[in-house]
Parts: C-alpha cells; structure tokens; sequence
C-alpha cells in the first residue's frame, strides 16, 4: 500500500503545514508554562509527567491528522476509525492531564467560557452530549456530508472534539471544583460512557451493506479525497483514480467491519486502563487510612 500511496506526494502524506501547527503548540506550550509563566499566573512549571502527556498528546495529533494515516483515513474506513479512537479518546486525556491547574484557571475561569463549561461539564450533560455527537456523526448521510467539504469536515472535527474534552473533564479535571464525583461514581461514569458509544460501533459492525458512500462511490470518494490532497496533485495524477480498492486488498464490507471492531476495540482498552486508574487509586487512598485504635476493655 505505501508504494501506491507515494503518488498522492509529499504535501499529502506528511501535511507540513499541519506539523508546522503542531511545533508552535510545542513552542508555545515550553515557553508559557516555562520562562514566561508568571506573566500568566503560574507559580511552578508542568511536572515531567505533565510534560510527557501533553508531548505525547502533540505526537499523536500529528501522527492521525498530519502523519499518512490522515491520508488513509479517507481512504478506507479502517485508518479513519483508528484515527477517531486516537483523536476524541486519547488526545484529549492527555491534553487535560498534560496542562497545569493554573493554565486551565485561565482558559476554563474566562468570563464567557465559565458559565457555559460549567453547564456542559455536568456528567450527565458530558455523557449525552458526546455520544450523541459521536453517534450523529456515524449516520451515512451526516457522514458523507461531512466529507464534502473543507468547512463541513474541519466544522465536524472540531465540535466533536470540544464535546470529547468536554466528556472527560469530570473524571480527570485538574480543577478541585470540578473533581467532585467519588471514585464509585467515576468507574460508573466511565461504564456508561462505554454503553453509550456502543451503538455506534454496533451500527457499523453489523450492518449487511455498505453505510458511507465516501467510501463506496467514486465521486463522493474522490471529494474526500480532496481534503487532504492538494488539487493540482488530483489532477495531475497519471494513474486514473477508481476507487479505494487500489489502495487496499480488503472488500468494502470487510473494511468497513473491521472498523467498527477496531473503534470498539480500542474504546474498551482506553476506558479499561481509566476505570484501573480510578480503581487503584480509590484502592490505594483507602488502604492507606488508619484505623482506630481498638477500645480498651475494663
């Protein structure tokens, strides 16, 4: 497949311009919780862990939506599942455990933001808000609508990763107002995060014919393409372009199949490893408690 790839150029599989965006997040992120963060109200700058998550989060934004894979993702529905796992499930637990407490005062404390956030945070409005996002997405015609243009993709993206950061803000915020749910309450809400999505998923396993016309049809497909292949590459490509199967030795089905197994694979992996963290600590916290002296006995 990477030969086949390689006439899509440079631009196209490795988005330059995109990785270019991702350095000035590295850039600006060294330099305000460091040198300069006292302009902005810090007092200690990001732990290694901070700093590693929030590192790690840029690598992977780059890697799904700048590296090949973004490519690919309009390409078979496989890679495009791999990316939204990456993009709305990990990305953004690492973003909100990778920025300090005192940065996320000033973006979250902002008076037009506050209210709102406050609102949206609440774990029964996070919870619906995401999934129905996320399950609203994976409609066919919603999904190949948001494969027809620029706006409607970047639109798309956008709101539902809001709606995905917005979803793991009550279980991982750093902020001690918003970290009022009780361990049994999070391993709950983490559960329910994993009913909810799975309709979605089970949609796409299981359906007995192919959903997304961006992957089936050669015009709807060629117009995805377009989103992230310049258009002077499309057409001055020497090799005609008739479809995915160029690109891949698996049916549209068997893709399409392997997907949503994936997309769900990789959901319960990154809930699971929440739910131990929550779990352990939980466990850990209480084990470390006292107990009280037992009463003497006249």
């Amino acid at each position: 497949m990477w030969l086949e790839l390689q006439i899509f150029g440079f631009r196209a599989l490795w988005s330059p311009y995109f990785l270019a965006y991702v350095l000035i997040l590295a850039l600006l992120y060294f330099l305000i919780t460091g040198r300069y963060r006292h302009k902005f109200g810090g007092k200690e700058r990001p732990s290694k862990s901070q700093q590693i998550f929030f590192y790690l989060g840029l690598f992977l934004l780059y890697a799904v939506k700048g590296a090949p894979i973004d490519l690919l993702s309009h390409i078979t529905l496989t890679a495009h599942m791999i990316q939204m796992a990456i993009y709305y499930l990990v990305f953004p637990i690492l973003i909100i455990k990778g920025i300090p407490g005192w940065l996320w005062e000033k973006v979250v404390y902002a008076p037009v933001i506050k209210p709102i956030f406050r609102v949206l945070t609440k774990p029964l409005v996070s919870l619906l808000l995401f999934n129905a996002l996320f399950s609203l997405y994976h409609i066919p015609a919603v999904f190949d609508f948001s494969k027809s243009s620029i706006v409607a993709h970047s639109s798309t993206s956008i709101i539902i990763l809001i709606a995905a950061f917005i979803v793991w803000w009550p279980i991982l915020s750093p902020l001690k107002e918003f970290d009022t749910l009780s361990p049994p309450v999070k391993i709950g809400y983490i559960f329910a995060n994993g009913v909810l999505i799975t309709p979605a998923c089970a949609l796409i396993i299981f359906a007995d014919y192919p959903l997304f016309a961006a992957y089936t049809q050669e015009g709807a497909w060629m117009q995805a393409l377009a989103l992230c292949v310049p258009g002077d590459v499309l057409e001055g490509l020497v090799i005609p372009l008739s479809g995915p199967e160029m690109f891949t030795s698996l049916s549209t089905m068997e893709d399409q199949q392997l997907g949503g197994i994936i997309m769900k694979t990789m959901q319960e992996i990154t809930y699971g490893i929440l739910l131990g963290s929550v779990f352990f600590k939980w466990f850990n916290k209480n084990s470390l408690k006292i107990d009280p002296a037992p009463a003497e006995v006249n």
